[in-house]
């Protein structure tokens, strides 16, 4: 069987296509820049144009694109948007539509053909199968796993990244493993507005979705190391969200989510030895700019290990953590992770993926 794995992130976008029949090493693997970036960089060329901007499509991440909206909005010229491309910069309308981005049907903003139509979606398999063609590889996966960070549509008067954690800490009420935050296509919760778009961009075909620092979590521990310790601290630094889970087992003991570029190594340290020790207070990640922070139970001295393209802020830090890269590539964590969530989520591949995993 075939599998497409995507791992969509705020800088770079890390692709893993595998055929079962391979070692994963052998697979074909690439790290391109993220739609959001490539979606700023189209929307830059149009402000250094002076010409207005039509975006339409579906609702992806937003970071780099929507900096470069707000300029081009700070320059005067004029932007069309439909509801769901609008989605991408806030879940509130109301509020996008206050930055001057005029709100239209699909039918209406089709009538503004002298500006720069640019078409978002976090996934864009069209553009990926045409890249692959040249290479003499045919795209035809048999299941296809996309891992995004949705924030989800926060309930008005809420902040958007206290929602996200609380929704986390529901998720982890109602099982508490890493498995809760692995979805298929028809059970993506309503308020995941970025996820519902890529299931719709995906169609019909075996789709499982995961939040990208759980899907590099899971792939962390298919290290060999990391795997050989049954209690262990695993910590993702991504390019915006840091996240750490305490695990023993399958079973989550804690976790907190942080904000990257808030981080500095000294307080790095001291969340991930609180979140060892059972010791965070109550909101003290929240207090300092970043989602949240959860004690569920405490562990017993866990293996501490980093991965992550930010992992630079822990290395050689005093608490000795070990930098893993599962099937020697950092990278590819998350879409090994994602194999993982496939194998988990799809039971009648369990048996071919797993073999696979242990193969290498």
């Amino acid at each position: 069987m075939q599998i497409l794995c995507l791992d969509v992130g705020s800088t770079t976008q890390d692709i893993l296509f595998l055929d079962t029949a391979q070692r994963i090493e052998n697979a074909i693997q690439m790290v391109l820049p993220s739609p959001t970036i490539l979606v700023a960089r189209a929307i830059e060329a149009a402000t250094a144009r002076r010409g207005s901007l039509v975006l339409t499509g579906e609702t992806m991440g937003g970071g780099a694109c929507t900096s470069a909206i707000r300029r081009h909005l700070e320059s005067g010229l004029e932007v069309y948007a439909t509801e769901h491309a609008a989605r991408s910069f806030r879940d509130d309308l109301r509020e996008v539509a206050s930055w001057g981005i005029r709100l239209e049907s699909a039918e209406e903003i089709s009538r503004h053909a002298d500006g720069t139509i640019i078409s978002l979606a976090d996934v864009d398999l069209p553009r990926l199968e045409r890249a692959l063609s040249a290479w003499d590889v045919t795209l035809r996966p048999d299941v296809i796993t996309v891992a995004v960070l949705d924030h989800g549509v926060a309930p008005a008067g809420e902040s958007e990244r206290l929602w996200r954690f609380r929704y986390l800490q529901e998720f982890l009420a109602a099982n508490g493993t890493l498995e809760a935050f692995i979805f298929s296509g028809n059970d993506v919760p309503a308020h995941f507005t970025r996820m519902q778009a890529v299931v719709r961009t995906t169609g019909p075909m075996p789709l499982v979705l995961m939040d990208t620092g759980a899907a590099a979590v899971l792939g962390a521990s298919l290290d060999p190391l990391v795997g050989r310790h049954e209690n262990r601290l695993v910590v993702n630094l991504g390019n915006s969200h840091t996240i750490a889970f305490n695990l023993s087992g399958s079973r989550v003991l804690g976790f907190f989510e942080h904000h990257t570029s808030l981080l500095s190594r000294s307080r790095l340290e001291e969340l991930l030895s609180g979140l060892a020790e059972g010791t965070l207070e109550k909101d003290e990640v929240w207090k300092d700019g970043g989602h949240g922070n959860l004690i569920i139970e405490k562990g017993t001295s866990p293996f501490l290990t980093a991965t992550g393209p930010q992992r630079s802020l822990i290395a050689g830090s005093r608490l000795d953590p070990y930098l893993s890269a599962p099937f020697g590539s950092m990278m590819l964590t998350g879409c090994f992770g994602m194999l993982k969530a496939v194998s988990i989520k799809l039971p009648e591949w369990r048996e071919e993926i797993d073999k696979t995993l242990s193969r290498s």
